[in-house]
């Protein structure tokens, strides 16, 4: 007697390639309520302007943070922007709330955050593709 196990037998191709199929098409079911969870959330999330950690702030005509009482610039928003209402905003619209001008200005406040600024990740999550 051999202390050897004997080899399984080779799956065939297109039984492979039927496992396979199986396999990602749970996935693609699993990863849709997913999507639809990222969508609602996103239309949800909300971006301070300016971010807490320069509360009182205020915001310049071209999106820059800037000193309060600057001349020209605007006051800090009283409270933070729905992503829904940033998306429109982006296309063209105006920020709940506020004139074109302020609106145009907390725009470009919101298009130059960066990443560890508060509202990066709900501005990000905007600029995906929906699907």
């Amino acid at each position: 007697m051999s202390d050897e196990t004997p080899l399984p037998e080779p799956v065939s191709t297109g039984r492979r390639t039927l496992m396979l199929g199986a396999v990602g098409a749970s996935a693609i079911i699993s990863i849709r309520p997913a999507l639809a969870q990222t969508a609602a959330s996103v239309s949800t999330c909300e971006i301070p302007v300016p971010d807490p950690g320069r509360a009182g702030s205020y915001i310049a005509a071209d999106g820059s943070v800037v000193p309060a009482g600057t001349p020209g610039a605007f006051p800090p928003a009283p409270m933070p922007f729905q992503g829904e209402d940033v998306r429109k905003a982006l296309a063209g619209g105006t920020l709940p709330g506020t004139d074109y001008a302020t609106s145009q200005a907390y725009t470009q406040y919101i298009r130059r955050l960066q990443a560890g600024t508060s509202g990066f990740t709900c501005f990000a999550s905007l600029q995906m593709p929906r699907g």
